[in-house]
């Protein structure tokens, strides 16, 4: 199971479409998303950064701060720019720009995650 956090639907329906066949479930904020890890741990997380309410960091720390949630891989998906910064200590294993990422980038996380 893949988690795609991302407030933007057209935005999480090709991410989705991309992960394919892998199942994934649409979370369009950190709240709900959290909340769903007690049923279901997913072996990714497809992680926006500018979410409506508490944002992508704040998703990260709480995520960090289980034991057995602070090893599941996440990716950002952003339009900011995180090429320079480590956020590996929080599982980021990858970050792809929303302007210029491909199917064929998010299908590669799917496929060596899931």
């Amino acid at each position: 199971m893949i988690f795609i956090i991302e407030d933007d639907e057209i935005m999480a329906e090709c991410i989705a479409s991309a992960v394919k066949p892998a199942k994934s479930r649409h979370f369009s904020n950190g709240v709900t998303a959290m909340s769903a890890l007690d049923q279901t741990l997913p072996s990714l997380i497809f992680l926006d950064i500018l979410l409506d309410g508490p944002d992508g960091f704040t998703f990260l720390n709480e995520l960090a701060s289980y034991q057995d949630t602070a090893k599941i891989p996440v990716v950002i998906i952003s339009s900011l720019d995180f090429a320079n910064q480590d956020l590996s200590s929080y599982g980021v294993v990858g970050k792809l720009d929303k302007a210029k990422m491909t199917p064929a980038e998010i299908k590669e996380y799917a496929q060596r995650f899931a």
